[in-house]
């Protein structure tokens, strides 16, 4: 079965940075495309960034770009690499990936991938 592994994620000041790691086990192809979405209170899970493990194409949301960074450290494995951190990045954190990799090669939005594996989560606490 598939599985996700989500390490990293705890408390920091605001302009700290922390960092989240997600292994997988389990998935049917080589490479994959792994992503982190977030959920704060009250609020909609929103999509943060994804990498296809295979050739290292990532996509990232508005909100983080130029403070966050998702790499692949094996083709199951990527880390989120969040810098510059705010108040309103406070959230769950959840790893997931695509049921289908290769949809992630054209680097298209969130919406149009079917995440269908997903891990526990990891919260994240920014303070101010």
């Amino acid at each position: 079965a598939q599985q996700l592994a989500e390490s990293g994620g705890g408390s920091v000041q605001a302009g700290g940075s922390l960092r989240l790691s997600c292994t997988l086990s389990g998935m049917s192809f080589s490479a994959n495309c792994v992503a982190w979405f977030r959920q704060s209170q009250g609020k909609e899970r929103e999509g943060v960034a994804y990498i296809y493990t295979g050739s290292g194409v990532t996509f990232y949301a508005a909100s983080v770009e130029g403070r966050f960074t998702i790499s692949r450290e094996d083709l199951n494995t990527a880390s989120l690499e969040m810098n510059s951190l705010k108040p309103e990045d406070t959230a769950m954190y959840y790893c997931a990936a695509a049921r289908y990799p290769s949809f992630c090669i054209g680097g298209q939005d969130f919406g149009s991938i079917d995440f269908a594996y997903w891990g526990r989560g990891t919260q994240v606490n920014v303070t101010s």
